[in-house]
């Protein structure tokens, strides 16, 4: 069975911002499989229930399998590894960017739609992956660094770490993300 990608946006987000459109050209120029998902957003929309309803769909239809390279960013890191775990799906690789668990303090909005993706078993995450490579910065407008390294920390087998990235995201002038493609 062949590779396949999946990327992943965050809370408010959705598949064609920030560097995912680079990310999934990147991908497809060298002919190979990615799908990029659109998850609903947005309060009373974005839960992990409403999310996991989407990603089961690419599980039913052996998309997510041994095989799969995740790339996730901002609250999808987390709902990721929830998913892994709670489902028992080992995928090959997780690229995790500016990932963060268990922490509120963004805004109103973005807590009440991030706090049912967390869960207390992050750890386990391990498991279900070959590798997981942790991207964040250290002057994340949005979630601290302590808060994304203490992620890192708990589940990484790599970490890189971006001195003045911000979000990661195009508001910080990620449009494009060429440290993402060694991963592929």
């Amino acid at each position: 069975m062949k590779n396949n990608y999946l990327i992943i946006h965050g809370s408010f987000g959705n598949p064609f911002v920030n560097w995912f459109p680079y990310l999934r050209n990147e991908i497809e120029k060298r002919e190979l499989v990615v799908y990029t998902p659109d998850f609903p957003t947005g309060v009373g929309y974005q839960n992990y229930n409403n999310w996991s309803k989407v990603l089961e769909s690419y599980v039913n239809a052996n998309i997510i399998n041994e095989n799969t390279t995740i790339y996730a960013h901002s609250i999808a890191p987390i709902f990721i590894c929830h998913f892994l775990v709670e489902h028992n799906i080992k995928v090959n690789k997780l690229v995790f960017v500016c990932g963060f668990n268990n922490y509120l303090g963004i805004n109103e909005e973005y807590d009440n739609v991030n706090k049912t993706m967390y869960f207390d078993n992050l750890e386990d995450t391990k498991n279900y992956a070959n590798e997981i490579i942790c991207f964040y910065s250290k002057n994340d407008p949005y979630v601290k660094y302590e808060v994304e390294k203490e992620f890192a920390d708990t589940i990484a087998t790599k970490q890189i770490v971006i001195d003045d990235g911000g979000h990661l995201n195009s508001e910080s002038g990620y449009t494009e993300f060429e440290e993402l493609l060694e991963y592929l």
